[in-house]
């Protein structure tokens, strides 16, 4: 069903909100969707939006114009121009920087913090989080109208407690490139083994 989704909403514009808890392999699925899109010729970026500080995120998102003191920084969202940018966990985007985001999302343009030159950006937008976002729009947390904008698509990667069936392959995967590293000829998993995996 995974794999399904994501060949049907590759080969759009359409922005996809990626959940899952951490390690489900949310970066893994954005990178397929952009690698399987029209834009794979085209850069592909993430930027975190975990442990920012509003004015960090704003520079590292728009970019930052040039004064006296300091260059001309380039964001995160105009180093994408023509490819993708991936906002990684952004249910931590402070409630600024989403305001801000907002309005990008509603017309593609912005300017760098400090500057006064508009800028055009030809983007598509894939956001990730392990929070349950609704929850963070009831607690004033989270931007309703963000959500709308970036929930376009919903992708939901299950936890490996949801998909035992899975726990068997990935076991004899691992093992077999443990095996292959320590240049090991044999290793093996005992049945009784297996099935005591399954049930943790």
């Amino acid at each position: 069903q995974l794999r399904s989704a994501i060949e049907k909403v590759a080969g759009t514009d359409s922005r996809v909100l990626i959940s899952g808890p951490p390690g489900s392999g949310k970066g893994v699925v954005a990178s397929v969707l952009h690698a399987q899109s029209a834009r794979k010729s085209g850069p592909f970026v993430v930027l975190s939006c975990a442990g920012l500080e509003p004015e960090e995120l704003d520079h590292s998102l728009f970019g930052r114009e040039v004064d006296k003191e300091k260059a001309r920084q380039i964001g995160a969202y105009e180093k994408a121009h023509r490819g993708t940018l991936v906002l990684d966990e952004v249910g931590d985007m402070p409630l600024e920087t989403q305001a801000k985001l907002v309005r990008v999302l509603h017309k593609p343009e912005f300017t760098r913090v400090e500057g006064d030159t508009i800028v055009d950006a030809d983007v598509r937008v894939i956001a990730t989080s392990n929070r349950d976002l609704n929850h963070a729009i009831e607690v004033g947390q989270f931007r309703q109208d963000l959500f709308y904008r970036l929930n376009v698509v919903p992708i939901h990667l299950p936890p490996l407690r949801e998909r035992v069936s899975n726990i068997r392959q990935l076991a004899l995967q691992f093992t077999q490139e443990t095996c292959a590293f320590l240049q090991r000829s044999h290793c093996r998993w005992s049945d009784t083994a297996l099935a005591y995996l399954a049930t943790q």
